[in-house]
């Protein structure tokens, strides 16, 4: 099934993205419309044919690069003239080299590229802490052997706020935008009704919560989503999952999608605004109800809870309104004193077993918090163990987001000390 029906099946409701996951999902290059193509992969890539060249958005990951290259080659074999990183996260930005590669063959003009001016300073933090993405990425995706780059392509032309060029007779217009990052841009080409957004849109719950990642920014990327609304795009290319195609069907999921982020942003200011602290306004804000069935919110990547967190992060800082967390002890210490005062970690292991056996979600957030301090009080007991790994595993199996899932299997390995 190529990505067109696929996109038709999942808006119908036909099949959905727990089945065809958008970070998962991957296939051959579709042309969309005439000169228009979409090659789903880890991450998307668009191709434009032009009268001077090809332009795309986003070229990939260095895992799949080979594989788009050669998907766009057997589509046609016009040379790259333009990239378009529509941020920079590495998944998205690692597919020119092989473009540049056939050029210097060929002896034609070398790719051009152009970002974001932040995309450069991303790929310098990158560089700062690469230990730290490695650990992070590993887990989030269950992937142990992924090695985080050190060497990026940075981009030939940088722009700050919009950006409008050429590619033969083709106009291109960019814009800048904060939503799942700080340097996203939104390419539209009027002449082809064709809107490429990014990580702006991925058909899950908006990833703007992200446990592991720097700042999201949920309020901009909602006003984000109401201008590309505006614009009468017929074609929406995503940065992750399948197309979207009609006018109506991408006003709504734009639409739709902003409007499920500004209630989630407004209902946690609100309560922010009363006083209320972190742990009371994530048991409470919930998304928009008739939004709840919509196939391209379902939060299979990322999930509300999360993007609550992220709003408190943006305006109330990392403290969160419980003083016995301002200056903490530290987990062991206060797992070992919990532990004695229950009789022991052997006692919490056991109602935390009770807990996660009712299958309830209050449960097991119970379950999680029980098994885990009796496994700080007492790391070196294998039933504790155990049954540390049981309970995350349970938990893994259970959870909708790859977010939560990956946290849950590697908290699982690690009981097993099979640590990534």
């Amino acid at each position: 099934m190529n990505a067109v029906d696929l996109a038709d099946r999942l808006w119908r409701g036909e099949t959905s993205t727990t089945e065809h996951h958008p970070v998962i999902v991957s296939g051959d290059l579709v042309e969309i419309v005439d000169g228009v193509a979409f090659i789903p992969s880890f991450a998307n890539a668009s191709v434009i044919t032009t009268d001077d060249g090809l332009l795309m958005v986003d070229t990939g990951s260095a895992i799949t690069a080979s594989r788009i290259h050669e998907q766009v080659r057997a589509w046609t074999s016009q040379p790259l003239h333009t990239a378009v990183f529509s941020h920079g996260h590495i998944d998205h930005v690692f597919g020119v080299g092989p473009f540049e590669e056939e050029a210097s063959r060929e002896g034609w003009r070398a790719p051009h590229v152009v970002a974001h001016e932040h995309v450069a300073a991303r790929f310098d933090r990158y560089i700062l802490t690469a230990g730290y993405n490695q650990v992070i990425n590993r887990r989030q995706f269950a992937v142990r052997e992924l090695e985080w780059p050190t060497e990026y392509r940075y981009p030939d032309e940088t722009y700050l706020h919009e950006h409008e060029f050429a590619v033969g007779s083709l106009d291109v217009h960019l814009r800048h935008e904060r939503g799942e990052t700080d340097d996203a841009t939104v390419t539209w080409i009027p002449s082809r009704h064709v809107l490429c957004t990014g990580d702006l849109f991925v058909w899950s719950s908006p990833n703007a919560g992200n446990p592991q990642k720097v700042q999201r920014y949920p309020r901009e990327w909602a006003q984000a989503l109401r201008r590309m609304s505006t614009l009468g795009a017929h074609y929406l290319l995503p940065g992750h999952g399948m197309p979207v195609i009609g006018e109506q069907r991408v006003h709504q999921a734009l639409a739709e999608t902003a409007e499920y982020l500004e209630s989630i942003v407004d209902q946690t200011l609100a309560m922010m605004n009363q006083g209320a602290r972190l742990s009371d306004v994530l048991h409470t804000v919930v998304p928009p109800a008739h939004l709840s069935d919509r196939p391209f919110l379902q939060p299979v990547y990322d999930e509300p809870e999360f993007i609550v967190r992220n709003v408190w992060r943006l305006y109330g800082g990392w403290w969160d309104g419980n003083p016995a967390t301002l200056k903490p002890a530290s987990d062991r210490l206060l797992a070992i004193e919990m532990a004695d005062l229950a009789g022991g970690a052997a006692r919490l292991a056991a109602r935390a077993e009770q807990l996660i056996d009712e299958g309830t979600s209050e449960s097991e957030r119970l379950s999680a918090h029980l098994i885990e301090t009796a496994w700080l009080a007492a790391p070196g007991d294998p039933a504790i163990a155990r049954a540390r790994q049981r309970i995350f595993t349970l938990r893994a199996e259970r959870a909708t987001s790859t977010m939560a899932r990956g946290i849950f299997q590697w908290a699982a390995r690690e009981s097993a000390g099979d640590e990534y």
